[in-house]
C-alpha cells in the first residue's frame, strides 16, 4: 500500500511536469471529452490505458459488472453521469466495455448464493435479462469459462439496451448525435473485441479493418417522412 500511495509524489514531481500544459488548459478550458466509458470497476481493467487516453480524452464510469440501469426517477450514480455527460459535456459517443473472467458475471454464471450481499444481489439484478439468454439459448454442455465469456457478452447486449431507455441518450440516438459501442476485453489474450450491430457478433477490433459498432451515428426518427406521403 505504500508502494501505491507513495506513486502520488511522482506523479507531482514527473507526470503532472511533463504534461503541465495539458493540464494547465483543461483547468483553464474546462473538459470536452470524446467519449463515456462505462466499465467494470475490476483492477484489470483500466479504460483509460486501454484507449490510451489522455487527461481530458475520456468521461469514465466504473461499477461492478458495468451495469446500466433502466432510467428510473430514483436518483443514480449512472444514470446522472450518463444525463450529465450527454446534456452537459456533448459527448457523441458511449461505450459498455465488459471483460472476461469478471466476478459479477460470474456470480450470475453460476447463480452462486448472494444472500449475504443483499446490495450486490440488487444491483446485478439489472443483468438479469442477460441471465436469462444464457439460461435459455445456449446449450447445455458448454464449459464454466464459456458460460462465463457468454455471460459477460451477452450482458453488454442488455446495458447497452438499458442505456437506450435514458430520455438524454434515446433523443441524442434519434437526431444522429451518439453512437452506442460494445467492447469486450480479453484480459488473458490482450485483445478487444467490438459488438458489430448488423451481425450482432462480437469481432476483434483491427487496425486494418471497419471498427465494429452496435449502432452507429444515424438519424432514427420513426415518423420522419410520413406526412409526406400521406399528402401524395
Amino acid at each position: 500500500m505504500n508502494e501505491l500511495l507513495g506513486r502520488v509524489f511522482n506523479f507531482e514531481k514527473q507526470v503532472f511536469a511533463n504534461e503541465s500544459a495539458l493540464y494547465n488548459s483543461l483547468a483553464s478550458e474546462g473538459q470536452s471529452p470524446k467519449a463515456l466509458m462505462i466499465s467494470c470497476a475490476d483492477s484489470r481493467i483500466v479504460p483509460e490505458h486501454i484507449v490510451q487516453a489522455r487527461p481530458g480524452d475520456l468521461f469514465v464510469c466504473r461499477n461492478a459488472g458495468n451495469i446500466v440501469p433502466p432510467h428510473a426517477t430514483q436518483n443514480g450514480g449512472v444514470t446522472s453521469t450518463v444525463e450529465y455527460a450527454v446534456m452537459v459535456l456533448g459527448v457523441r459517443d458511449i461505450i459498455v466495455c465488459g471483460h472476461s473472467d469478471c466476478g459479477a458475471m460470474k456470480a450470475l454464471s453460476t447463480e452462486a448464493d448472494l444472500t449475504s450481499m443483499p446490495n450486490v444481489a440488487a444491483w446485478l439484478r439489472h443483468s438479469r435479462a442477460a441471465q436469462q439468454v444464457c439460461r435459455q439459448s445456449y446449450t447445455d454442455d458448454l464449459s464454466d469459462a464459456e458460460k462465463l465469456r457468454n455471460m459477460a457478452l451477452e450482458n453488454v447486449v442488455a446495458q447497452l439496451a438499458h442505456l437506450r431507455t435514458h430520455p438524454s441518450v434515446a433523443s441524442g440516438i434519434a437526431t444522429g448525435d451518439i453512437a452506442l459501442h460494445g467492447w469486450y476485453v480479453d484480459i488473458h489474450a490482450g485483445q478487444v473485441l467490438g459488438l458489430d450491430g448488423e451481425t450482432g457478433r462480437f469481432l476483434p477490433m483491427r487496425e486494418d479493418q471497419p471498427m465494429p459498432i452496435a449502432l452507429p451515428h444515424a438519424r432514427r426518427l420513426a415518423g420522419e417522412g410520413q406526412y409526406a406521403i400521406a399528402a401524395e
